[in-house]
């Protein structure tokens, strides 16, 4: 075990070196504690390649110590996420000891572990996952986080609870209400903003008094979010995305005509490239 323990570690400082965070960040503590072969299917692993799935040739858990996707082992393609997509996140949502998060897309519960240990034994993580059988492991894989309630359902629709952060794990075509009224002032929601075929961007929205800052922080690709997606807005996104700019958007609208300004428009809402 002190073998996998060392290639956790070096997962762990690469991985968060890539990110641009610090030597010793919350973050990397976290990923160098938490058992990845946990929250994942079990052996032989498949990771994830261009060309489909490949299966690891032994069942050591060093070899999931890397930058890679594995699979949950479900009938349907679903995988633990790019760790260095995630970290980026993370790093993004500037999380604090003792704030709440809204996850949706719970998955077996990897990156709710690392939510718990960002948050701690003060703050609180509602974890939302809308497969029985990965809501039911992930149950059992948080066990010993106090702070982590594991909810077997959509977290695209609401009652949710009020928050600091709602983090989104699958691909919406638009910024749900419920995710955005659940947030506290100062409250942050990131979620993959995707049209065609999954593809489309992370969108950062923070709520303020004045309004909603928005970012695009980079382009990604995700499975669909259940109850969150739009065939009309998949194919705005898709042409928003094609003819660029996304990198322009500073702010969520939700109250006004959409002028110049607007990058793409939704129902009842738009981004802008002008700040709130």
């Amino acid at each position: 075990m002190e073998r996998v323990a060392a290639h956790r570690l070096h997962y762990a400082r690469l991985v968060a070196a890539e990110a641009g965070l610090q030597p010793g960040s919350a973050i990397e503590a976290a990923l160098a504690e938490i058992p990845r072969e946990r929250f994942v299917g079990g052996p032989p692993w498949k990771i994830f390649t261009e060309s489909g799935y490949i299966e690891e040739p032994t069942d050591d858990p060093a070899l999931l110590y890397q930058n890679v996707l594995v699979s949950l082992g479900t009938d349907e393609p679903l995988n633990n996420g790019q760790p260095s997509l995630h970290v980026a996140c993370l790093k993004a949502l500037r999380l604090e000891p003792g704030e709440c998060v809204v996850q949706v897309g719970a998955g077996m519960g990897y990156y709710t572990a690392v939510l718990a240990r960002l948050v701690g034994s003060g703050g609180r993580v509602d974890a939302y996952e809308i497969l029985p059988e990965l809501a039911a492991r992930a149950t059992a894989n948080l066990a010993e986080y106090a702070q982590v309630r594991v909810h077997a359902r959509s977290g695209a629709e609401g009652p949710l609870p009020e928050c600091d952060v709602v983090y989104v794990n699958a691909g919406a075509t638009e910024p749900r209400t419920c995710w955005l009224d659940a947030l506290r002032m100062g409250g942050r929601l990131l979620f993959p903003l995707t049209g065609l075929k999954g593809f489309g961007g992370m969108l950062l929205v923070t709520r303020h008094q004045a309004g909603w800052a928005a970012q695009i922080l980079s382009l990604v690709q995700f499975v669909a979010c259940v109850g969150a997606r739009s065939e009309a807005m998949e194919e705005r996104l898709a042409k928003a995305f094609r003819g660029g700019k996304w990198a322009e958007v500073r702010s969520l609208r939700r109250d006004a005509a959409p002028d110049e300004s607007c990058w793409v428009k939704g129902d009842g809402w738009w981004l802008s490239t002008r700040l709130a």
